[in-house]
């Protein structure tokens, strides 16, 4: 008979990322494993990107549970519908460009709202999901954040029915970046670090998406923790020729802080030593990009070289990844971004393009590129290392011989990854 498991979610189709992405694929896999997969998630959440043509992917016998959701987001609308709607995505400003209202909202979602925004949602959540987990016979529950509030679900219902409980952490928690931004007094900060603790260690078992966050929480728990990456699908969509341009896009949200002016510098620098270059080169932007990461295109003087196309469906952008010529991936240049892999990585690797990643030495993003053999990774001081590359692929576009030769990347395929997770949820 196969195993009943709960997944506690709250971002799910029509929600767009890649969040969503990740529990949507191990639910249509996880059949294949012996699991059976019921999905509990809002009634009426508010997703900052909505993505429609993700809906078509959920499995039709799927079992989802609903239940209402209370919204700080809002009612703080009412006071800055468009500051709002940024936060929510995850955008801060640089700090002297906040305005008030902006410094107003984030100091009140830091130090009131503990985890975050869906905090409401706990005690109603366990309410509903403790009968529900009795009468039909559940065998395990998993949560997955963020939002980190939902562990708080997971950690009560194991308290009330002693119930095996796996946390998966697509982000870390208290050391991701943008907790530095929240404006956290030190009871704040303290209560964040006290939740964690107790989820880490009063959990079964913890997933994470990456080493570096494996190696910081076995640093605080002795709970067993496994890496499941995220992961790429296969690609339901006719693949397109490439682009006749020399492009490079960035799929994705680029953040204030996500802002590689070392990369806008050396295209500037190119276009006005080069004009094959100059003639040739266009700068795709798909996703959220911040006002202050377009200021910085345009005073780097390539704002007549970008087309900023905002947000796209997920099909839409597996054509832009495999239509481009190069393929940019942007991370923060600081220590606490080691552990993060953006879920687009992967996909980037499935699409056959070659990747250019900046970041922080030694990321977790650094080894997969390099094993992977899909790309190359810079660091924020390697203009000249840099500049070099992008000749070289320049030079290989203008040849028609600009490709990928890659290794070892169907491990992170959505199936083989399902698997790994079964083999987890059927140890016990």
């Amino acid at each position: 008979m196969p195993k009943k498991v709960l997944i506690i979610a709250y971002y799910w189709p029509p929600a767009g990322g890649p969040g969503v992405q990740r529990w949507l694929k191990f639910v249509k896999y996880f059949p294949d494993f012996d699991i059976d997969p019921i999905v509990y998630i809002p009634e009426n959440p508010n997703y900052p990107i909505i993505d429609e043509s993700m809906v078509a992917e959920i499995p039709s016998d799927v079992t989802i549970l609903r239940q209402p959701i209370k919204e700080p987001y809002k009612l703080a609308a009412l006071f800055s519908k468009q500051k709002t709607k940024t936060i929510s995505k995850g955008i801060i400003s640089n700090k002297e460009r906040q305005s008030l209202i902006e410094r107003l909202l984030l100091f009140i979602r830091g130090n009131f709202f503990i985890p975050d925004a869906r905090k409401s949602w706990v005690n109603p959540s366990v309410s509903y999901l403790k009968k529900y987990i009795v009468d039909h016979k559940v065998d395990t529950i998993i949560t997955t954040g963020p939002p980190h509030s939902l562990h708080l679900i997971g950690l009560k219902l194991n308290q009330l029915l002693n119930i095996r409980w796996l946390a998966d952490f697509r982000d870390p928690w208290t050391t991701i970046g943008y907790h530095k931004r929240l404006k956290l007094l030190p009871f704040a900060k303290a209560k964040h670090k006290a939740l964690e603790s107790k989820v880490l260690n009063e959990s079964d078992h913890i997933v994470v998406t990456s080493n570096h966050t494996k190696t910081e929480f076995a640093s605080k728990t002795d709970t067993s923790i496994s890496v499941i990456t995220n992961g790429f699908d296969r690609i339901g969509v006719e693949r397109p020729k490439k682009d006749t341009k020399f492009t490079m896009s960035h799929i994705g949200s680029l953040l204030s802080e996500r802002n590689p002016t070392i990369l806008w510098k050396v295209l500037s620098e190119l276009i006005n030593e080069d004009e094959a270059f100059k003639e040739a080169f266009q700068l795709n932007l798909f996703g959220v990009t911040s006002d202050d990461v377009i200021r910085s295109i345009e005073q780097h003087g390539l704002g007549n070289f970008v087309i900023n196309h905002g947000y796209v469906s997920h099909d839409n952008a597996l054509v832009a990844q495999m239509g481009s010529q190069i393929l940019l991936l942007i991370e923060i240049d600081s220590e606490d971004t080691k552990a993060i892999i953006p879920g687009k990585l992967f996909e980037y690797l499935a699409s056959g393009t070659p990747i250019l990643a900046l970041g922080p030495k030694d990321s977790d993003v650094e080894r997969i590129v390099k094993t992977t053999n899909t790309g190359s990774y810079f660091t924020y001081d390697s203009y000249s290392e840099l500049k070099k590359q992008i000749l070289l692929y320049f030079e290989a576009y203008k040849a028609n011989s600009l490709q990928v030769n890659a290794i070892g990347v169907e491990q992170y395929s959505r199936k083989s990854l399902t698997k790994q997770l079964a083999n987890i949820i059927l140890q016990a």
